[in-house]
């Protein structure tokens, strides 16, 4: 786990060193750069190394194979051994015992294939001195993320837009990102900031010529969106299969040279994980868990509890008002865009404290995405039902049933005047009324809209698959990966292994969700190692409690930062709606937490990058 850096722009060796200290907090162990010269172009590349395989100073980097190969990575390449071993036997030899090599081995021998050998989580750049080339690529699922600038000709890299956006003065800030940020919550791949910096999209190589410096993308992995690869065992089959699948997943992710614990939050998807890593580790594992002291928001007893079952070694970690308000300061220097998931702040929270025990942690994050685990998903499977009426007929019950007292019928209400199903699920993931742009609805025209309308898979399935390839990436992923990198600790996601992510799509939908029974078979997988009973109350998100802290300890602060003065600074927004929205949540009349933090976050953010000109 690392930060990554490479460029063709003719910086000067103090410039890429600080570009490299700008996100030295993602690798703080070792901070490396090399520069190369050829009669057609001169490069750097630079890598901030956390290390977590092989902690010798002969797997530093760039790191070089052979003569002519020059790699920085980002990330675990969990099934390495096993690819060394084949690589081994035809005649390629290796220097150290890290993964990164495994990298240039399997590049010299695969080509560009190389990446679907791999199993695991990264972002790397190789540097081939005899194609004059750069090859590289982004994981499956984004775990890893990548950013480039490209203008045709030169091209720079980096993990963080920050190291990219120092000393670069081609660059201006993207009003359509914030539209879309002001929308979304966060600024969907491959969209930045900044309009010139791009991310790779998740399952994506590719190629950047340094002679001529054509770039060249293309993908390398999807999800099955044809509805063929169908599992056709029975139920317990299936049950044994995904078993086996989840002990091995959380087995090569437990491998380190580094102590390695498991986050526990008492959840099913952490609770699988940590009783899985239980099962394989020698010893007792180490687990973490975050306690809020405000009524509603301490899940640690759940966590409490499991973790005294798998007999762990488990440590609850207090939110403190005044730490809290301390990464609230400093949210812009680790996530570097605009992002507003507020549960970031108690996922930096844990990652903190956690890292004063261990260097890797393992997660359960993706359980939702693959096994149908989030609420919406059983209330639009209802809202569903009533689509069949005809939709001139919706929109008459839903005038009436508007007028209806009943919280209940209101929301139905809403349901039936939408023209699709689909339609209401991009509404309840979306907020395009701050925006005052006359085409702001286009905001939620991206291209990952293909796999909510396939139309070759059911309801369920197709909105699961469009939570992987969007909440899971854009939210998730980006959110755990600054969380746990600004305090250099390594997370690590068993449920997003590629294999279990199939394994679930290619399984009938009643296996993951029957009669309201969300995550069915992997509860009852886990139920082989923690009693069911644990389980038996109302699934909770990771959250902070910001409606509370936003009327009483930070009311001054919200006021202050989002007064209208302040609010007309950010651009594109309709203020007076705004405003009335914040006074709305202060006098307790509706809970727009959600809305102050996203706003909080964007002003801070511009606040700090002041000088840019906006287009």
């Amino acid at each position: 786990m690392c930060g990554i850096y490479g460029s063709t722009i003719l910086y000067t060796e103090s410039q890429v060193k600080d570009k490299l200290q700008r996100t030295a907090f993602r690798g703080p162990d070792q901070m490396g750069s090399q520069f190369y010269k050829s009669d057609h172009y001169a490069i750097a590349l630079g890598h901030n190394r956390l290390s977590i395989i092989d902690l010798d100073a002969r797997s530093n980097q760039p790191l070089s194979y052979l003569e002519h190969i020059e790699i920085v990575f980002n990330g675990e390449i969990y099934n390495f051994k096993d690819i060394k071993e084949s690589l081994h036997k035809k005649g390629y030899t290796f220097k150290t015992t890290s993964d990164t090599e495994v990298i240039c081995a399997a590049y010299l021998e695969y080509g560009e294939d190389c990446v679907n050998h791999f199993n695991g989580m990264f972002a790397f750049v190789i540097y081939d001195k005899i194609k004059h080339q750069f090859f590289g690529a982004r994981d499956r699922l984004g775990q890893k993320p990548f950013y480039y600038y490209h203008n045709g000709k030169d091209f720079e890299f980096a993990s963080q837009v920050s190291s990219i956006q120092l000393y670069n003065n081609d660059l201006s800030i993207s009003e359509h990102a914030i539209h879309t940020y002001l929308t979304w919550g966060t600024i969907p791949d491959p969209l930045s900031i900044f309009n010139k910096i791009h991310k790779l999209l998740p399952g994506y190589s590719f190629i950047y010529d340094l002679k001529t410096g054509d770039f060249k993308s293309k993908r390398y992995w999807d999800i099955d969106t044809t509805n063929k690869n169908k599992f056709t065992g029975s139920y317990n089959e299936a049950q044994t299969e995904l078993k086996k699948l989840l002990s091995n997943a959380v087995k090569i992710r437990m491998f380190a040279d580094v102590p390695v614990g498991v986050f526990l939050s008492g959840g099913v998807d952490s609770s699988i994980v940590a009783a899985m890593a239980a099962n394989t580790y020698e010893g007792k594992i180490k687990t973490f868990s975050v306690k809020f002291n405000d009524k509603g928001f301490d899940e640690s007893v759940y966590a409490a509890k499991v973790a005294n079952h798998l007999q762990t070694e488990h440590n609850i970690i207090e939110c403190n008002y005044n730490e809290g308000l301390d990464l609230i300061d400093n949210f812009h220097h680790y996530y570097d865009e605009p992002f507003a998931d507020s549960s970031a702040i108690p996922s930096m929270l844990l990652a903190k404290h956690t890292k004063k025990q261990v260097t890797v942690a393992i997660s359960g994050d993706a359980g939702d995405e693959s096994f149908s685990g989030y609420h919406r998903y059983n209330w639009i499977n209802q809202g569903a039902m009533f689509m069949h009426i005809p939709y001139p007929v919706r929109l008459i019950l839903s005038k009436l049933t508007a007028l209806a007292p009943h919280y209940r019928l209101k929301i139905i209400s809403e349901y039936m005047a939408f023209r699709s199903i689909e339609s209401i699920y991009i509404d309840s993931m979306t907020d395009y009324s701050l925006s005052t742009r006359e085409d702001n609805k286009s905001l939620i025209e991206v291209n990952e809209l293909k796999y909510l309308i396939n139309k070759n898979k059911n309801l369920l399935e197709r909105v699961s698959d469009f939570d992987l390839k969007t909440y899971l990436n854009w939210d998730i992923n980006t959110k755990v990966d600054r969380a746990s990198m600004a305090y250099s600790l390594e997370a690590r996601a068993p449920l997003m292994d590629y294999r279990i992510v199939e394994f679930a799509r290619s399984l009938p939908t009643e296996f993951k969700f029957k009669r309201n029974n969300q995550k069915r078979i992997l509860k009852d997988v886990l139920y082989q190692f923690v009693p069911k009973q644990y389980f038996d109350r109302p699934k909770a998100g990771f959250a902070i409690p910001f409606e509370n802290w936003f009327r009483t300890d930070l009311k001054d602060y919200v006021l202050t930062e989002l007064s209208k003065e302040g609010l007309q600074e950010i651009p594109g927004i309709n203020v007076s709606d705004v405003t009335n929205r914040i006074t709305k949540h202060m006098n307790g009349s509706a809970n727009n937490y959600d809305l102050i933090w996203k706003l909080l976050v964007l002003k801070q953010w511009l606040k700090n990058n002041k000088g840019y000109e906006i287009r």
